[in-house]
């Protein structure tokens, strides 16, 4: 391993934290887990939520994410 790949992953590595660090900024103004087609059931003190609009969204922006960088 030489120097330059060791820099190349600094700085993807640097990216992935400032983007997780922007989106716990900004979550309240993302609404994740509010999304249309999530699932909550239930009253009082036992609440079920089943976020399949959710997962479904991160799903697809993960793999356009990690499709980007995987191709060489």
């Amino acid at each position: 391993m030489n120097w330059i790949e060791v820099g190349r992953f600094l700085v993807v590595a640097g990216t992935v934290i400032l983007v997780i660090g922007v989106i716990f900024l900004l979550s309240d103004k993302i609404p994740l887990g509010r999304l249309p087609g999530d699932i909550q059931i239930g009253s009082g003190r036992v609440k079920i939520f089943i976020p399949i609009a959710t997962s479904i969204l991160l799903s697809l922006i993960l793999t356009l994410i990690l499709n980007f960088f995987a191709r060489k």
